[in-house]
């Protein structure tokens, strides 16, 4: 396929999760033999944090407007087998009419965000997507699973709704031994949201354990975020030191958005870097997690700081290797970027009649 992609961010990962998303799955596309052209809007943001290692990333332009976008890719969007536009992109509305318009292939709206995309549709406060936008994209790819898409079928009329879970790519994320450096690690952007869970399940056994010694990489948190002292805090770390830090770690920490809470099946990329690095992961829970990790065997959940102390401190070294590695092996047998191209070809050949 002949294949353009608008997205928020493919060659920054600064306070983002789309960009390793976008990496990965446009490097397995690649290997299969598909012509991949992503866009995406130059903001300061993005251009002062670029940590992009060119890498069978397809073809990359940076586009300054939207009178830029139309005035140089006009031609590339008509001719496309398959035009998609992700979530958070800058003017995304305005951007899903001209597609819908100008493309004469498959147009598909992927959204990465899905839980909080909906959210902003019932407050009426979306930037990038409207419900009168949806039933006019042919495939709308979806990072939940579950029974979201039967209302975004149902309800919002999107012709066809099915899921494109993150990945991973197996081969910059892979088991390297080293020696741990940190008993815990937890690796995302602050989120008020997510902040309760950070001080429960890390923070406050920080404090209780002070020979722990834990870690948080993540960008955004507040000047005033008083860290326990045997936590360490890195601003941000690029994507080429994600093995280093998930592999220096005993166990390390997943924590899940309360809108994904809520609607479920929503695997963060983070429990899929972690799985394929053998990293024993401890989890929040939230619905449709099981289809995904076996608990107890392949993850471990906690929901108190008593649950993180009693797996950091109880589990022996031979139990938590095995946990690390049946998670790895779950990981690589489903969720490479590889399977997520091999999924997307098969929804565009549904949505075009041939399938």
């Amino acid at each position: 396929m002949k294949t353009v992609i608008l997205g928020l961010s493919i060659t920054s990962s600064w306070g983002n999760g789309h960009a390793t998303t976008y990496r990965a799955l446009v490097k397995a596309l690649d290997a299969r033999g598909h012509d991949v052209l992503f866009l995406e809007r130059d903001v300061p943001w993005y251009a002062n944090n670029r940590d992009l290692c060119p890498d069978r990333c397809g073809r990359i332009e940076i586009y300054r407007d939207l009178r830029d976008l139309h005035s140089r890719f006009r031609l590339e969007i008509r001719e496309a087998d398959l035009v998609i536009v992700g979530s958070f992109v800058p003017d995304g509305i305005q951007i899903g009419n001209w597609v819908i318009e100008t493309a004469r292939g498959i147009t598909a709206f992927y959204d990465i965000d899905t839980p909080v995309t909906l959210s902003k549709l019932r407050r009426g406060k979306s930037e990038y997507i409207s419900r009168d936008l949806i039933p006019r994209y042919r495939l709308y790819l979806s990072f939940t699973g579950g029974p979201l898409l039967r209302y975004i079928e149902q309800t919002l009329g999107s012709p066809m709704a099915r899921p494109l879970y993150c990945s991973v790519d197996p081969e910059l994320y892979f088991f390297c031994y080293c020696e741990p450096q940190w008993d815990l690690g937890y690796m995302g952007t602050y989120s008020y949201d997510r902040q309760p869970a950070l001080d429960s399940l890390m923070l406050e056994p920080a404090r209780q354990w002070t020979k722990g010694r834990m870690v948080v990489a993540g960008p955004q948190y507040p000047n005033q975020m008083q860290w326990p002292e045997n936590v360490v805090h890195f601003e941000h770390l690029s994507p080429i030191r994600h093995r280093t830090f998930y592999n220096s770690q005993r166990f390390t920490l997943n924590i899940t958005r309360r809108a994904m809470v809520r609607a479920g099946h929503s695997p963060s990329v983070r429990l899929f870097e972690a799985a394929a690095c053998a990293t024993p992961i401890i989890s929040d829970w939230w619905c449709g997690l099981e289809s995904f990790f076996t608990p107890g065997e392949e993850v471990l959940i906690a929901r108190s700081a008593e649950d993180t102390l009693r797996y950091l401190r109880a589990i022996p070294e031979s139990d938590r290797r095995a946990i690390g590695r049946r998670a790895q092996q779950r990981i690589l047998a489903a969720h490479t970027a590889d399977h997520r191209a091999c999924e997307l070809e098969q929804y565009v050949e549904e949505a075009s009649g041939r399938g």
